[in-house]
């Protein structure tokens, strides 16, 4: 064998080995790829296991699917509005834990989303708010949290109609709800006014019988750390100044507190948490849908909150007290304009009809 065809078998040999070196490393590559898939998969499997376990705890409703039995009309609604999602949050005066329409949305906020910047606005409606709606198949004027004694859908309906809204989906909750929400997220700190404290400890009591738990009463002004108990009594006060407009604040910023609270704890708090508020919800948002929220949740912000109607009379009349914007009409027109970009809004004639019918009735203008 001469020295070149020595030098060729030579170089097959290196080339096949390091062929087979590329391939053992190509090898290696390829099965550690794979098992980082299939770790992937498996955390993808678990979580979505643990997830549909945790939402089945939820109490799902159904209502209609009906728009034009939810106040809807689609055929003359903006295009604008398709750009956001609108949920109401009810809270129920309930002191039985029950949802039955014996009791009143005594806190009525709607969480709009924006779902191109994911930007959130949260609004309070004032539960006096003097609006039209039908209650027993008659259509009279009375305050808004009054709706809910014909159900769900007629308070939907009922905002609808009034604010010119979409709201097909709706999260709802009582006294007990909110309470284990807060303690799940271990407490909120809250700045606690003079005006303040005798009213959440008159309220401690009666939250403490209708939880179930007790709670001890606040000693001192300031900012300071709320149990659950605590901030439900806090949400309920509404004789001090800016009467139920404050109260309306309150609810907000516990809320919002405890949502902040939410992104903070560990994954055993959330587990705790999921276990024992999510069976205390009401909604008819499907598993589904709540899943197509989870990523947008993760990067929404809350970019104002604010109570409705943004200026509003008190009145008494037939011996209670009622709340009636001034006007109906202008207030919608500025929540259409601020909210929800319609910078040439018109306020639809159906709403204008219900304005000038509560000023005649009320005399505020």
């Amino acid at each position: 064998m001469n020295k070149f065809s020595s030098d060729i078998k030579e170089r097959r040999f290196k080339s096949k080995k390091e062929s087979n070196k590329k391939h053992k490393r190509l090898k290696k590559i390829a099965i550690v790829i794979a098992t980082i898939l299939i770790i992937i998969v498996t955390i993808i499997t678990i979580a979505y296991a643990y997830l549909n376990s945790k939402l089945g705890k939820l109490k799902i409703e159904q209502i209609t699917n009906d728009l034009n039995e939810l106040g809807i009309d689609e055929a003359n609604q903006d295009p604008q509005m398709s750009k956001y999602r609108n949920i109401a949050i009810l809270g129920l005066d309930s002191r039985y834990d029950t949802y039955d329409p014996d009791y009143r949305t005594d806190c009525i906020m709607i969480a709009s989303i924006n779902k191109e910047t994911n930007e959130v606005q949260l609004y309070s409606i004032y539960r006096d708010t003097y609006v039209q709606m039908e209650l027993d198949e008659e259509v009279i004027l009375d305050k808004i949290n009054h709706a809910y004694y014909n159900g769900v859908e007629n308070t939907l309906k009922t905002i609808n109609e009034n604010l010119d809204l979409n709201i097909t989906e709706y999260v709802m909750a009582d006294f007990t709800a909110i309470a284990d929400l807060v303690d799940s997220v271990g407490g909120i700190e809250i700045d606690v006014d003079s005006e303040e404290i005798n009213y959440i400890n008159n309220y401690i009591k009666d939250v403490s019988n209708v939880v179930g738990r007790t709670s001890t009463n606040i000693t001192h002004t300031g900012v300071q750390h709320l149990d659950g108990i605590q901030a439900v009594s806090y949400c309920r006060i509404r004789y001090t100044s800016g009467w139920d407009y404050k109260r309306t604040e309150r609810m907000r910023e516990v809320l919002e507190k405890a949502a902040d609270k939410i992104k903070q704890i560990d994954l055993i708090s959330i587990n705790n948490l999921l276990d024992t508020f999510l069976p205390k919800i009401r909604t008819n948002i499907t598993v589904d849908k709540i899943k197509e929220l989870i990523p947008m949740a993760l990067s929404l912000k809350v970019e104002n909150s604010f109570g409705w109607p943004y200026t509003t009379e008190g009145v008494w009349m037939r011996g209670d007290f009622y709340g009636p914007a001034t006007t109906l009409e202008s207030n919608v027109k500025k929540l259409h304009e601020e909210v929800y970009g319609q910078a040439d809004y018109v306020v639809p004639e159906d709403i204008i009809e219900i304005s000038n019918k509560i000023i005649d009735e009320t005399g505020v203008q």
